[in-house]
């Protein structure tokens, strides 16, 4: 069990501060054509992007931020600016664990690494001891990731744990029972409550394969503006939009505001 309450089962906890924030940030490649820049040029301001939402994460208490780096879909973009992405990537890694380490930041990186090289393979695995006992905020990355392969993979995982289980798949004559409690421990975030906020940058309006099952009920921001140039402010703005609503999770209206006078603690659905 990931000890964390799943929004379709229970009504979670929930404040002013988004507790997990999961972000796509689009827009590099579009922010340097308006500057007659490479597309590369994009991107290394996106670096300085991350590092300043990061800041922001820590000073509002934010416990948990996801950023969606390279989807697996990404692979089928040009490969001069995959390989620019991937060494991006690595030399972020020799660059800022330390920083991170010495802010008492925990990093994650979820997604598939069969098709990153050895090298890059341990950077990862590296950085992900010398920060896991970090508390300050989990800053997640995710490369080479697909929410259809996250659910896949644990199905997998699960089944591997569970050979009682997995005999009774290969049996057709057995009936295989599972539910949302046996497969979450399996997932990539395990480890992080399910998202309070999703933003995304850039203009685009839909998840793009992004946290599938764990959005569920996951507040939904989209902002023309583009990754590198959303700043303070502009993070700012979707803050205030999330607390601007009603998270209802299945209830009315009246129910939420009922339970908010009364103090009453969260209730499990029925």
């Amino acid at each position: 069990m990931s000890g964390f309450q799943s929004s379709t089962r229970l009504v979670p906890d929930t404040s002013g501060v988004p507790r997990h924030i999961a972000i796509i940030m689009d827009g590099n490649g579009r922010w340097a054509k308006q500057r007659f820049l490479p597309r590369v040029a994009g991107h290394q301001r996106g670096v300085e992007t991350v590092r300043e939402v990061v800041r922001d994460c820590r000073k509002m208490g934010v416990k948990y931020l996801t950023l969606f780096a390279f989807s697996s879909e990404n692979w089928r973009r040009p490969a001069e600016e995959v390989s620019f992405l991937m060494q991006l990537f690595l030399k972020m890694l020799e660059r800022e664990v330390n920083k991170l380490h010495k802010n008492g930041i925990r990093l994650k990186i979820i997604g598939d690494r069969s098709r990153f090289d050895a090298k890059l393979v341990r950077l990862i695995e590296d950085a992900e001891h010398l920060t896991d006992s970090n508390t300050e905020l989990t800053l997640t990355i995710a490369a080479n990731y697909g929410g259809r392969w996250d659910i896949m993979q644990a199905t997998q995982a699960m089944l591997r744990a569970r050979p009682d289980m997995a005999a009774n798949f290969c049996d057709a004559g057995k009936a295989v029972s599972f539910n949302e409690d046996d497969l979450e421990p399996y997932l990539s975030t395990h480890y992080a409550p399910e998202p309070d906020l999703f933003i995304r940058t850039g203009g685009e309006q839909r998840i793009s394969n992004f946290l599938l099952w764990q959005m569920a009920y996951t507040e939904l921001y989209f902002t023309d503006t583009l990754w590198p140039a959303f700043d303070h402010d502009a993070f700012q703005a979707a803050i205030q939009s999330y607390q601007a609503r009603e998270r209802r999770f299945g209830r009315t209206s009246e129910q939420v505001r009922s339970e908010q006078v009364r103090g009453e603690p969260v209730q499990e659905k029925k």
